[in-house]
């Protein structure tokens, strides 16, 4: 991506900051394993068994459809030390260098946001042109003049990615991208919890941005997350498939507001070498499976939203 730099009128380019963010240790997809994720106000009450404290204020709001909490509760001092042993040897990758924002391709304009954690942030590439953004403006410039942005941090969870966004000058956009739930699955989220943070990171970007389309990227299949150990990856992946679940089903007949779906394998080709984030080979996967989302909305003509 090597034209000059451009951006949708009114909205700073200056590299995001992190000051005041709620941040995991380097590496955005295996923070504190059992950090509280929960909208300000909100209580929970603790399970008998498991006494009080994060954990328990961050599993009481989900529906047990798996013998969720039973399971926790027998595997937790296992779990718990898995997870920081993953946080000590894991490989910690840097986000990428390169431009955020620009403009490439020829046709109709499309102005596109990609929004969110260390995903959007293309740690695990080399550089932003191999990470998310980059293959996804490489699909979407061959039918469309694109004016891209990236807006993301690496270590974000929901709570932070919303004052990320609150701090952002408002700007118009078509398509808003967000790779968004890694963190908060890490820290126990409950599913149900983080769908409705979900819902609150919409509304904010309805007013603020306006997209015709919005795009919630789902958690990553954590089930197949090569760094982490047995039962952990086992764990975390039920964990973060209950997490889309509860999201796809808000998102029913929600008009402009979709979920892309990642495969539910990979094999370490599609791996950084941290063995949590994606490598070139993995974003350029998931930008092929995105672009055909937007192609597909602006072929239908997807009408943008008007904020009140």
């Amino acid at each position: 991506m090597d034209h000059p730099q451009s951006t949708p009128q009114g909205l700073s380019v200056a590299r995001p900051s992190t000051k005041g963010h709620r941040m995991s240790c380097s590496s955005g997809h295996h923070g504190a394993f059992a950090r509280r994720c929960e909208p300000h106000g909100v209580e929970s009450k603790k399970a008998w068994f498991l006494g009080s404290g994060p954990l328990a204020d961050g599993i009481l709001l989900m529906p047990v459809h798996w013998l969720r909490l039973p399971l926790l509760g027998l595997l937790w001092p296992l779990l718990w030390l898995q997870a920081r042993h993953v946080r000590r040897v894991t490989l910690h990758l840097p986000e990428p260098p390169g431009r955020r924002t620009g403009t490439e391709g020829h046709g109709s304009l499309v102005r596109l946001l990609v929004a969110g954690d260390s995903g959007a942030a293309g740690v695990g590439a080399p550089t932003q042109d191999q990470a998310l953004c980059g293959h996804l403006v490489r699909h979407l410039r061959r039918h469309h003049t694109v004016q891209w942005c990236v807006l993301a941090v690496n270590g974000l969870d929901s709570p932070g990615l919303l004052r990320l966004l609150q701090e952002t000058p408002c700007a118009r956009f078509d398509v808003v991208v967000l790779s968004i739930g890694a963190n908060d699955a890490t820290r126990l989220c409950a599913p149900l919890q983080w769908a409705r943070w979900q819902t609150r990171l919409a509304e904010l970007i309805d007013q603020r941005f306006a997209p015709a389309l919005l795009v919630f990227s789902a958690v990553p299949p954590m089930h197949a997350c090569l760094a982490l150990p047995q039962p952990l990856r086992w764990f975390m992946g039920r964990w973060s498939r209950q997490m889309n679940q509860s999201l796809a089903g808000q998102l029913v007949e929600q008009a402009g507001r979709i979920m892309h779906w990642h495969p539910e394998t990979t094999t370490s080709a599609g791996m950084a070498s941290d063995g949590i984030h994606p490598s070139a080979a993995g974003y350029a996967t998931w930008a092929d499976g995105l672009s055909q989302h937007i192609l597909d909305a602006r072929a239908l003509g997807v009408a943008p939203r008007v904020s009140a």
